[in-house]
């Protein structure tokens, strides 16, 4: 596997017949949005180009767990959770996962201004115009190591309002923003669908996220270094920016999450634009429907992936993990499993709370019951739920604060455990027809 850009992507998405390209430029308010909503109800890679911008953008990478599986060379979800549990438990030095090239051998500069990049006006109330799909590499000021994560950058004046969450480039800018010293930030746009994934996890502070793409990818990482700032990028991304996140503050929002609700108006910093470099070689610019299936597919698969680890430690067996696509594969779970004692359902719910501390409702059900299937899960709590003995209610712990109804993501959490007793297992069987 190549991570060299997006070009063998898109030749091997195109030879399966999954790719739509439209050939009328599209305008930036809209226009994309209901192009990305067709791609992901037909699931196919869209290609399309937005007027007056450049370069082309491609969208629903990764708008299926299948499409998923096929980037991370896997056949089911227990070769992916694996596959992503010893990618971040991996100790690694940092000349063992990467290669390292020459940045004008990939590069030329982008010679017009940052706003005629693809920014995109999606959702009637958006606070302006976004790149969502934007990977941030900095430098962690305590120790020799870097920090790339996932951020949603909105065009204003003089520069990108870029919305950090508490983790941990948040973490280096308020360290570096203390000092009063402003932060350097390389931007990749159009990485690999592996990178942005694990750009997409978060291991503990100091393990570089790119570090973890061989174990994802089985190839060592080729590296480029940013001109200025010498901050290290995945070689082939299409779009790479040097800037500084500033200590000015600007006003972020609205903007649609996880949960297709607009997230609020929030003050956050400015990131000031010093140069743009675009890869040689067919660059294409990523962009993800917000709140669609491949944003939640990126967002929610890893953390699927942590509850399978944290639940397969306290039962015999876990046959099923699922954030659903309700609850935006990030509040919401069911969870199949097999039991030997009538706890496990109970510790199997509080290991999920503690493997996704953002989870807030979880349904345990038991291994004849498909979590994909929604009409099976409530058959099972309508035939194996009684609240007097199956529901745990976690009052006033930390969640998410993507969730409307918390007070700043401090949110009651709710275990329902619709799981027969394993005394009385005959009258909860499934019927069935013999075969012949």
């Amino acid at each position: 596997m190549s991570l060299l850009g997006l070009k063998e992507v898109i030749n091997d998405v195109s030879s399966r017949g999954e790719l739509m390209i439209i050939e009328k430029p599209l305008r930036d308010e809209y226009e994309p949005t209901k192009v990305l909503i067709r791609a992901e109800k037909l699931n196919k890679t869209v290609l399309f180009q937005v007027a007056g911008k450049r370069p082309s953008c491609v969208g629903n990478l990764v708008g299926s767990r299948q499409r998923l599986y096929q980037f991370l060379g896997v056949n089911s979800d227990v070769e992916a959770y694996k596959k992503l549990i010893y990618a971040m438990s991996v100790e690694r030095e940092f000349s063992d996962w990467f290669t390292e090239y020459s940045f004008s051998e990939f590069y030329v500069r982008y010679e017009e201004d940052y706003r005629k990049l693809p920014s995109i006006k999606f959702f009637e109330r958006d606070g302006g115009y976004y790149i969502d799909t934007s990977v941030l590499i900095a430098k962690t000021p305590e120790m020799d190591s870097y920090n790339a994560s996932v951020h949603r950058l909105m065009l204003v004046d003089n520069g990108f309002a870029v919305r950090l969450v508490p983790r941990h480039l948040f973490r280096i800018y308020e360290q570096n923003r203390s000092k009063g010293i402003e932060t350097p930030v390389a931007i990749a746009v159009g990485v690999h669908p592996l990178v942005f994934l694990a750009s997409s996890i978060s291991p503990p502070y100091g393990v570089f996220e790119f570090s973890l793409v061989p174990f994802l990818s089985g190839v060592k990482v080729p590296i480029v270094r940013t001109p200025k700032y010498g901050l290290p990028v995945v070689a082939g991304t299409s779009v790479i920016m040097e800037g500084r996140i500033t200590l000015d503050f600007v006003d972020e929002g609205p903007f649609v999450d996880l949960l297709n609700l607009y997230d609020v108006v929030r003050k956050q910093p400015l990131i000031k634009i010093e140069s743009i470099y675009l890869v040689k070689e067919n660059p294409l610019f990523h962009v993800i429907l917000p709140g669609g299936l491949e944003h939640k597919n990126f967002m929610g698969f890893p953390r699927e992936a942590l509850i399978w680890d944290s639940v397969r430690k306290v039962v015999p067996k876990v046959v099923k993990v699922r954030l659903t696509s309700g609850g935006g594969q990030w509040l919401h779970a069911v969870i199949s499993i097999e039991r030997n004692h009538e706890g496990d359902g109970k510790n199997a719910a509080l290991a999920a709370f503690a493997g996704h501390p953002s989870l807030k409702h979880v349904v345990i059900v038991d291994s004849d019951v498909d979590p994909d299937n929604p009409e099976d899960v409530e058959w099972a709590i309508a035939t194996r739920f009684q609240a007097s003995r199956g529901l745990l209610v976690i009052k006033e712990s930390r969640g998410s604060t993507l969730d409307p109804s918390s007070d700043d993501g401090l949110t009651d959490k709710v275990a329902i455990i619709a799981t027969y007793p394993l005394s009385r297992k005959n009258f909860f069987e499934k019927p069935s027809v013999p075969e012949g």
